[in-house]
């Protein structure tokens, strides 16, 4: 499944502290990395073919804690989305009018999503895959 890859020139500047060496990204330079990231994720779900198995390799959890008291929400779905953003719309200056503008066949990207399904008897929560990797990238 093609995916949206920009190749983005990662814009890092390393600094020497007197006990370490760190790098800090531009919060665009974090946000193509994300969705590199996301998009690796996805293709290797996708061609997993133990899928379970990915899943815990990556440290999905099968069970999170639920907000409706002591029952566990469990992961029943892998949900994937795929969208092709065909225009853009926007409020116009002075108006209750949208201002439209559809894309040329050569600016229509597919996008894909994933989303973790967890539910219980009480509630079902989804977590979108980019929310769980950026989590995963600031432990």
């Amino acid at each position: 499944m093609p995916h949206d890859h920009p190749h983005h020139h990662y814009n890092h500047h390393n600094h020497h502290h007197a006990d370490h060496l760190h790098s800090h990204l531009t919060p665009e330079d974090a946000a193509a990395d994300l969705q590199v990231l996301t998009a690796q994720f996805i293709d290797g779900f996708v061609a997993a073919k133990d899928k379970q198995a990915y899943l815990r390799l990556a440290g999905v959890p099968l069970e999170r804690p639920g907000k409706a008291g002591p029952s566990e929400l469990k992961l029943v779905d892998v949900e994937l989305k795929t969208e092709w953003q065909v225009g853009t719309a926007s409020p116009s200056f002075g108006t209750r009018e949208l201002s439209y503008l559809p894309f040329p066949g050569e600016m229509i990207r597919e996008r894909t999503n994933m989303a973790l399904v967890y539910v219980s008897m009480d509630e079902k929560h989804l977590i979108d895959i980019r929310d769980f990797i950026a989590a995963k990238e600031r432990t």
